[in-house]
């Protein structure tokens, strides 16, 4: 499958779209850093969508993405109004953005939630290994209290990623139980289905019913994250109703349809697929009111 061809699976798949839980949209000074970045890399990553956002987000349309998030994260403290204000004013200029924030442990960021929810925020961004820090870290009690109490969707990226970057120890499955033995009610996506944990991630879910995984960049095809997980396909399977499709846009190494026409090959069929492309997104962000029609 290639994107060209997305439109016209989704028609016969029958669904209007695609609810993508896991897209990009930082300022573009700091998109520009991400991506020089990733071009350092040895070997550098290629970056598929590098694109002004006006751009990206006419690409996200064409391939029939309805709703998406507009992700962000902090790597140091003083960064939350500036990145929330770029992603929540991104969600009132376009109706396909799911309002999102970010969240970092430095004092005064409850009162930034607060804000970030009473702004509309449907979303929150959290990756441990880029912001460097402890899940657990007594700063962020209020903002987890705040996020439990409001049922908001955290996408977590926990996984470390062994790219010489560090801060490995705050990452993988240990420092998630740590969060939820304190904040049990917490809504929590896993991103990239818990890579390299896929397995202690995905028993994590079956044990814990407050506990979703996204697909980004996970059983694609061909795969790229390392071979996919698929001693895990049927319990994946069984978890249909909270497995939500993510892409982690516009910062991948192939198209965007490697990943749908994977999701597509495992064979779990047409009913699975629809619920993760499109229902089980609607659900988790609550849009069933804001559904586009075919």
């Amino acid at each position: 499958m290639t994107d060209d061809e997305i439109p016209g699976f989704l028609e016969a798949l029958g669904v209007p779209g695609i609810v993508d839980a896991h897209v990009h949209f930082l300022p573009d000074g700091l998109q520009d850093a991400v991506w020089r970045w990733f071009d350092r890399l040895t070997p550098p990553w290629p970056v598929t969508y590098r694109a002004p956002a006006e751009d990206r987000l006419a690409v996200l349309a064409g391939l029939g993405v309805r709703h998406h998030t507009a992700l962000a994260y902090a790597h140091r403290p003083g960064m939350l109004p500036f990145l929330n204000d770029h992603t929540l004013g991104l969600a009132t200029a376009v109706p396909a953005v799911i309002p999102t924030f970010t969240i970092y442990p430095e004092p005064g960021v409850a009162a930034e939630t607060e804000r970030c929810l009473d702004a509309g925020g449907r979303a929150v961004k959290v990756h441990l290994q880029v912001g460097g820090f402890d899940s657990t870290d007594p700063l962020l009690s209020g903002t987890w209290s705040l996020l439990q109490d409001s049922g908001t969707p955290i996408i977590l990226h926990a996984g470390a990623v062994a790219d010489g970057s560090g801060n490995e120890e705050w990452c993988g499955p240990d420092p998630v139980l740590r969060l939820l033995d304190q904040f049990p009610g917490l809504r929590l996506v896993i991103a990239h289905l818990g890579a390299p944990d896929h397995d202690a991630f995905v028993a994590l879910a079956e044990r814990n019913e407050n506990v979703w995984l996204d697909t980004a960049m996970v059983f694609t095809d061909p795969p790229y994250l390392g071979p996919s997980p698929l001693h895990l396909a049927e319990r994946v399977r069984a978890l249909g109703e909270r497995i939500v499709f993510g892409s982690d846009f516009p910062t991948i190494p192939h198209q965007f349809a490697a990943q749908v026409s994977g999701l597509a090959s495992l064979g779990f069929g047409d009913d699975w697929l629809r619920n993760v492309l499109w229902g089980n997104g609607l659900r988790l962000f609550g849009l069933e009111s804001a559904a586009c029609g075919p």
